[in-house]
């Protein structure tokens, strides 16, 4: 009998877990903004989705529809996520103009930032926020003190 894995190959250390109100949409709107890949879905109740599982690039999410039985909740529940995720993308400003014509909504416009990447951020239809970016310059360490010092100054 060979030995289970504490950790399953086919899954990353830290998986980020989504509730939102209407996980199809969701999952849609993932597929389209991030080309992410569908693992699979098991229903919940009332025709909702109970997990899903979805792969952009390298990395996974999990998902599901609000459920308060199971006390899983979507951000409006509290007004808000304080939580947001950072992707990396090929090109981060395609990535952000798909997202808004998804439904997204614009937190701030892409832009060059002073440590390299240039990065963009919306809230999703469900309330949860996002940070793209590309990696355009590999900045040395005393530049990006430099760069640091300079945007803190304003």
């Amino acid at each position: 009998m060979s030995k289970v894995k504490p950790i399953p190959d086919e899954y990353p250390r830290v998986t980020p877990y989504l509730h939102v109100q209407g996980a199809a949409e969701a999952i849609e709107f993932y597929k389209t903004v991030f080309s992410a890949g569908e693992r699979g879905r098991m229903p919940g109740r009332d025709g909702k989705i109970g997990h899903a599982e979805l792969e952009i690039g390298g990395s996974m999410i999990m998902l599901s529809d609000e459920d308060p039985d199971m006390e899983a909740y979507a951000p409006g529940h509290f007004g808000g996520s304080p939580v947001s995720l950072h992707v990396y993308v090929e090109d981060v400003d395609a990535v952000f103009a798909a997202a808004l014509a998804a439904g997204a909504k614009s937190l701030s416009e892409v832009a060059d930032q002073f440590y390299g990447d240039r990065t963009g951020t919306f809230e999703d239809p469900w309330g949860h926020k996002w940070h793209v970016s590309s990696h355009v310059e590999d900045v040395p360490p005393a530049e990006m003190e430099k760069r640091a010092a300079a945007q803190m100054q304003g």
